[in-house]
């Protein structure tokens, strides 16, 4: 059967603000900024039919599509859907030496080390098999036909590669903001990415002089 993916990222956290690192060891709350984002995504999108809500088990994204929730449309937490863990930094504040070892990280990501990781944190390779437990989920035989997805930054341009069966080396092809929105058809055996990297949603947010 044919379906329809709304896969955004949740709203701004005041950890995404301040540039600390927050990964799936970091359960927190969306800031004012980031409540105004889901608003504006709700405003645009709230009369899609949608048949299923999948979240991560992290209350930033059950935040960001609240109103969704709030509406009985059946709802599923998946830890596949949780941020990737950064182990030993998450929570930190961004300094030199961290951004350091974040550029050397994704270097090795880049060219093909994906079972690199930070100390007691998780690598692309171990994301990509919890996510393939929510990837069975979609490609169910059902009536599902509109999904709405709420995940995470890295997570997300993972789970993209992993739909779209491109190489996770390229994860970093998928750009993101919060509330950033992927429309990803499913045609049966296939899924194609008709919206990408949408915010027209958040053109009308006041904007913040913080």
């Amino acid at each position: 059967m044919k379906k329809t993916l709304y896969i955004i990222r949740h709203g701004e956290t005041d950890l995404n603000k301040r540039g600390v690192v927050q990964g799936r060891g970091m359960d927190t709350d969306l800031n004012g900024r980031g409540w105004d984002q889901a608003e504006a995504f709700y405003r645009i999108y709230r009369d899609i039919p949608f048949d299923k809500i999948y979240t991560s088990t992290l209350k930033r994204t059950h935040q960001t599509i609240k109103k969704f929730i709030d509406k009985d449309i059946p709802w599923i937490q998946f830890p596949g859907l949780d941020e990737l863990g950064w182990g030993i930094y998450e929570g930190l504040e961004s300094n030199d030496f961290i951004k350091n070892e974040f550029i050397n990280i994704l270097a090795k990501w880049n060219s093909g080390e994906l079972n690199q990781k930070f100390e007691r944190g998780e690598s692309p390779l171990e994301v990509k098999e919890r996510q393939l437990a929510v990837l069975e989920k979609l490609i169910e035989d059902n009536n599902d036909q509109n999904i709405l997805i709420c995940m995470h930054g890295r997570a997300l341009r993972l789970f993209l590669c992993l739909l779209t069966n491109k190489p996770l080396t390229q994860m970093d092809s998928f750009p993101h903001a919060n509330t950033t929105l992927y429309k990803v058809e499913y045609n049966g055996s296939e899924f194609h990415i008709v919206s990408f990297n949408d915010t027209d949603h958040l053109t009308f947010l006041p904007i913040s002089f913080e």
